[in-house]
């Protein structure tokens, strides 16, 4: 874990992790809020923030990880619990705080079962951010004052824990599995062989405990986040 705490007693902040902090939300104030509540409560040497996913892959590429993560999950570019597992699986060894407005017992459970080591709902007191870091940094998962172990357990989960398993090669693939593209088309996409798309195609199957291609793609849309949200009313 790359949080570093001091004791609770430290007069100028309980929780000092080092290196820096990235701060993923779409609403420009709300990202504002975020940086601001990170460096009250710890001490990062910067705090970095960004609208979408793609542009927090951005920031990440070609960087040293940062030392926390804090992400919406309602982003433009993000369908459902896909941007978390393509966060975790590009910055695997930095831990990912969820700040979110929905804060369903099973929104709560998925998120965690997808790579989560924290769930803080928004407009949390400053102290619900820092009690989170200090829990995380002592190798713990963070869950919310509210949150009920096993109350609105889903079969999807069991899809998450599945789907987040698969590499970062297997998870492209099975990206563009899902977009209806044949091996030949995935390998010159990835510019790789035919023959190594098979491979991939054959221990994706077998990670998900299916058939075929499209009991693949099925799992892949059974676990997208929104199958889990309340119906707009």
């Amino acid at each position: 874990m790359s949080l570093q705490t001091t004791p609770l007693s430290d007069p100028t902040h309980s929780a000092l992790p080092q290196g820096w902090a990235l701060v993923i939300d779409d609403h420009p104030l709300f990202c504002d809020a975020l940086e601001l509540t990170l460096r009250s409560v710890a001490n990062f040497s910067k705090v970095v923030t960004a609208d979408s996913l793609e542009h927090a892959l951005d920031r990440l590429a070609g960087d040293v990880a940062p030392s926390l993560i804090l992400l919406d999950l309602n982003l433009p570019d993000v369908d459902g619990l896909d941007g978390l597992m393509r966060l975790k699986r590009t910055a695997e060894t930095t831990p990912v705080i969820i700040v979110s407005s929905m804060t369903d017992n099973s929104i709560i459970a998925n998120s965690i079962i997808a790579g989560a080591q924290g769930f803080v709902p928004k407009h949390s007191h400053r102290s619900v951010f820092r009690e989170a870091i200090e829990t995380i940094a002592a190798g713990e998962i963070y869950k919310p004052v509210g949150f009920v172990e096993g109350n609105g357990a889903d079969p999807k989960e069991d899809h998450l824990t599945r789907l987040t398993s698969l590499t970062n090669q297997q998870a492209r693939i099975l990206e563009l599995i899902c977009e209806g593209k044949l091996n030949k088309q995935i390998a010159f996409d990835l510019s790789i062989a035919e023959t190594t798309v098979k491979a991939h195609v054959t221990a994706i199957m077998r990670k998900l405990g299916v058939q075929s291609r499209t009991q693949a793609v099925l799992v892949a849309q059974e676990a997208k986040y929104s199958k889990v949200l309340p119906s707009p009313e």
